[in-house]
C-alpha cells in the first residue's frame, strides 16, 4: 500500500472525527428554540426598533430561552428569571466577559473600563477600585453637599420658570440638566463650566445612541469596509476624538483649578483617582487610560440611566394622582415643616421607596442588560452552549412575568410592602441593575440621586398637566436605544406647595 496513503489515514480519520463532533455540537445548539432566520442576516430583522419589546414578543412564541443568529454571531436571549438564576449560579464566570467589538473597544477606552472591558485581572482590579474608593457607602455619603446644592438650583429653576409665560415647565429638559450637572460635578469637580457640562451630556447621549447603532463589522466581520463606505467609521472616530479631547483638557487643567476651588481635601472622584496613582499599596498600576475609562463609565452610564428613571417617576406620579398624594402626605409627615427634605430623612420614606421600585420594575432604564459572552463551552437547561456564544438578558420582560408578579402590567407600588424583594441582584426576577459579577456597582449612588430629587420635587411643588392635556394623552412608549427613556417629553405645571 502506498506509504503516503498510510500516513494520511490518521489525518483523514481525525478530520472526519472533527467534522462529526462539530455536527453533533451543531445539532445540540439547534435544539435551543429559535425563530426562523433569513440567509446571511439571520434574525437581525426581528430585533425591531425597540428590541426588548420585540424579543419579549418572540419569547412568547419560542420560549424563554431562544437562540438567535445575529449576523455571524450566536446569541442566546433569556426572558425567564428561572433560567437566569441557573446561569448565574452555575456559569456566572463562564459568562463574565463581554463580546469585544469595534464599538465596545471604543467605548471601553481600549478595554480599560468596567462596563465593556473583557473579564480578567485588569477588570477585577478596576471594579474593586471603584467599589472601594469611588462608590462605597461612605464615598456616596460624602458627596451629599454637592447633591444638596445642585438640587437647590433645580428647585429654584423650576420656581423661576413657573413664574414665566403660561406656567408650563419642560421638566424632561430640567431633569436631564440637573442629573448632568450633578454627575459631572461629583466626578470632575465643581469648577467644570456649564459649557463642559453640556458637552458631557451630549457625549453621554451620543454614546447611548452608538450602542444601539448597527456596525457592519460587529455582525459581519468580513464586511467592515461597509462601515467606512456608509460613514459609520467616521462617526465613531469623531465621537472618540471629541470625547478624548474633552477629557484630556480636563486632566490638563484639573490640578490647578480644582485645588483653587475645593482646597486640598476635595472629595470628587477624579481627585481620588489622581491621588491613587501615587498609592503604592493599590495593588496595580493605575494609568491615565484606566482613569479615563472609569470616568467615562460613570458619566456615560450615570447620566442617561439616572435621568431616565427620574423622568419615569415624575410621569407615573402625574398619571396616578392618588399615589402622588400618598407620597406628598408621607413627605409632610417626616419634614416637620422644613422647606426641603434632607438625605437623613430618606430612610423614613417607605412609600416613596416602594413607588420608585415599582417604576424601575416596569421601566428599567437598561431593559436589555449589556451582552455577555461565554468563555468556554457550558450547559444551560440541558443544551450544549459553545464557547463565544453571546448572552442577552431581557430584564424588561422579567418585570412582566406573571409567574412572579401579580397583575404585572398594573402600576401597584403596594406590591412591595411587606416584601423583601430588592434590586441588588439576589432576587433574579428583579434585576434592573444587572446580576452576578457584572452587576452595576453604581446603584447606590444612582438611587440616592433619584430619591432625594423626587422627594423634594414633590414636597416643594404640586404638579399637574397643562390645560387641555389629559392622562390619556400621555404616551408611555420608550425611545429607541439602549437606554429606555420615555419618548414623549414631559411638560408639567408646578405650583409651589404650602409646606407648613
Amino acid at each position: 500500500m502506498n506509504p503516503i496513503f498510510l500516513a494520511a489515514i490518521p489525518i483523514i480519520s481525525f478530520f472526519f472525527l472533527l467534522l462529526k463532533r462539530r455536527k453533533a455540537n451543531s445539532q445540540k445548539v439547534a435544539l435551543v428554540p429559535s425563530p426562523p432566520r433569513l440567509p446571511f442576516i439571520g434574525n437581525l430583522h426581528q430585533l425591531g426598533s425597540i428590541p426588548h419589546r420585540s424579543l419579549h414578543k418572540l419569547s412568547k412564541q419560542h420560549g424563554p430561552l431562544m437562540l438567535l443568529q445575529l449576523g455571524s454571531f450566536r446569541t442566546l436571549v433569556v426572558s425567564s428569571p428561572k433560567i437566569v438564576e441557573e446561569v448565574i449560579r452555575n456559569n456566572d464566570i463562564v459568562f463574565a466577559t463581554r463580546p469585544m467589538t469595534k464599538l465596545t473597544d471604543a467605548l471601553s477606552n481600549n478595554k480599560n473600563d468596567i462596563a465593556f472591558a473583557p473579564y480578567g485581572e485588569n477588570w477585577r482590579q478596576m471594579k474593586k477600585l471603584a467599589r472601594t474608593h469611588l462608590l462605597s457607602s461612605q464615598k456616596v455619603k460624602s458627596l451629599s453637599f454637592a447633591r444638596a446644592e445642585e438640587l437647590s438650583l433645580l428647585l429654584e429653576k423650576v420656581a423661576d420658570e413657573t413664574s414665566r409665560g403660561n406656567g408650563v415647565v419642560k421638566l424632561t429638559e430640567m431633569l436631564n440638566s440637573y442629573v448632568t450637572k450633578l454627575i459631572t460635578r461629583v466626578i470632575l469637580g465643581s469648577w467644570i463650566t456649564e459649557e463642559k457640562k453640556a458637552l458631557w451630556s451630549k457625549l453621554s447621549h451620543e454614546s447611548s445612541t452608538l450602542v444601539f447603532q448597527a456596525f457592519f463589522e460587529d455582525f459581519f466581520p468580513n464586511l467592515k469596509w461597509l462601515d467606512v463606505l456608509c460613514g459609520l467609521d467616521r462617526k465613531l472616530k469623531n465621537y472618540t476624538k471629541n470625547r478624548d479631547a474633552t477629557f484630556d483638557a480636563i486632566i490638563k487643567n484639573h490640578g490647578h483649578e480644582s485645588k483653587e476651588v475645593n482646597g486640598k481635601n476635595s472629595t470628587y472622584f477624579i481627585d481620588t483617582l489622581l491621588d491613587l496613582q501615587n498609592d503604592s499599596s493599590l495593588g496595580f498600576v493605575l494609568t491615565d487610560d484606566h482613569i479615563r475609562g472609569l470616568i467615562l463609565d460613570m458619566i456615560i452610564a450615570g447620566i442617561d440611566t439616572t435621568f431616565a428613571t427620574l423622568d419615569w417617576c415624575m410621569t407615573e406620579l402625574v398619571r396616578n394622582p392618588k399615589m402622588m398624594k400618598k407620597v406628598k402626605d408621607e413627605l409632610r409627615k417626616v419634614a416637620h415643616g422644613e422647606d426641603m427634605i434632607s438625605e437623613e430623612l430618606l430612610g423614613q420614606l417607605c412609600y416613596l421607596k416602594v413607588f420608585i421600585k415599582e417604576v424601575i420594575r416596569l421601566h428599567p432604564s437598561s431593559p436589555l442588560l449589556l451582552p455577555r459572552e461565554s468563555l468556554e463551552e457550558c450547559q444551560i437547561q440541558g443544551y450544549n452552549i459553545p464557547k463565544q456564544t453571546r448572552l442577552v438578558i431581557n430584564a424588561w420582560a422579567f418585570g412582566r412575568d406573571k409567574s412572579y408578579w401579580e397583575a404585572p402590567e398594573q402600576f401597584k407600588p403596594e406590591r412591595f410592602f411587606d416584601s423583601n424583594v430588592d434590586y441588588k441582584g439576589k432576587d433574579f426576577y428583579f434585576i434592573p441593575f444587572g446580576v452576578g459579577c457584572r452587576i452595576c456597582p453604581g446603584m447606590d449612588f444612582s438611587m440616592v440621586v433619584i430619591e432625594i430629587a423626587l422627594a423634594n420635587l414633590v414636597h416643594c411643588f404640586d404638579w399637574s398637566l397643562p390645560s387641555g392635556i389629559t392622562i390619556e394623552d400621555m404616551d408611555m412608549i420608550e425611545c429607541a436605544g439602549v437606554i429606555s427613556s420615555r419618548k414623549q417629553k414631559l411638560e408639567l405645571v408646578p405650583i409651589a406647595s404650602k409646606v407648613n
